[in-house]
């Protein structure tokens, strides 16, 4: 009878802390986890268990896990890298938060990253030369599972001072914007485009890295139209494309509907993720 009482406590205490969107420690299982929280938001979990978030506006509308009485922090309790694409409010996000709470290491370009600490309050001693870059670089982290490459966005990354007084201007330079490429020891390589517009020069991250997944900006009006976002994707090569960087504010693409549309009469996979949800890959191939 204790027993089962004891193994009764122990669901019910589960079931609670699922309810209430705790996030349990990864264990590693030889599998890649990508998740999408809305509008440039993704978690990656690595094979080997190491937790990197891209561009984490968690409290995004779209996250089902963010709203009026709900912080979407609240159940995270793990993030070793924050990688962010650029200075925009937007793509910035939550990180400060996310790093104070965790630990998590920056992985930005020199400019904005060292912005973020002066002005933003981002731990200084959680980023350095380990993991600032620049575009044409490449770094290694998470113990050298994986590889990050910054690639060129054509864009803009100015980055808001809250400090400004009346007569100083709200943006600061927020340095290049860019794009990351993510080698994952097996697993899949990831390109995320970040805010840019479509370049034919796209053509050169396929040459160069043979990205099996893009994580692709379809919203328009600041970033790629949804047209000029498939061409992108035919440009990089991608086996599966994922929309992303749409529907969050009434001037973006609300449906990336004719996207996907006309991604698949390139013979590429087009994925609509919906926000909160996760796919799996073992190696570069999709399993869930």
């Amino acid at each position: 009878m204790r027993r089962m009482l004891a193994i009764l406590s122990g669901f019910f205490a589960s079931l609670a802390l699922t309810l209430a969107g705790t996030v349990p420690t990864f264990a590693a299982d030889g599998v890649t986890q990508l998740t999408w929280f809305g509008h440039a938001a993704f978690r990656i979990v690595t094979p080997k268990g190491k937790v990197l978030y891209l561009d984490p506006w968690l409290n995004n509308p779209m996250n089902p896990a963010a709203g009026k009485d709900k912080d979407a922090l609240a159940g995270i309790d793990k993030a070793d890298y924050i990688l962010i694409t650029h200075g925009h409010f937007d793509h910035v996000g939550d990180s400060v938060a996310l790093a104070k709470k965790t630990g998590a290491r920056l992985v930005t370009n020199f400019e904005l990253g060292s912005n973020m600490a002066k002005l933003l309050g981002y731990p200084k001693e959680q980023m350095g030369f380990d993991t600032l870059m620049n575009i044409g670089g490449e770094i290694r982290i998470a113990d050298g599972e994986v590889t990050v490459a910054m690639v060129p966005a054509i864009h803009s990354s100015g980055m808001q001072d809250p400090h400004a007084g009346p007569n100083a201007p709200d943006m600061v330079y927020g340095g290049n914007p860019g794009g990351f490429v993510l080698m994952i020891k097996d697993g899949p390589t990831i390109y995320d485009t970040g805010d840019t517009a479509y370049f034919s020069d796209m053509k050169l991250i396929r040459e160069q890295y043979h990205p099996d997944v893009g994580l692709i900006n379809v919203g328009g009006h600041f970033g790629m139209e949804p047209d000029m976002a498939a061409q992108a994707a035919r440009a990089v090569g991608v086996k599966l494309a994922i929309p992303q960087h749409y529907g969050t504010f009434p001037i973006l693409t609300q449906n990336p509907g004719g996207w996907a549309k006309a991604v698949g009469k390139a013979h590429i996979d087009a994925l609509v993720m919906k926000p909160g949800t996760t796919i799996e890959f073992k190696g570069a191939r999709r399993v869930k």
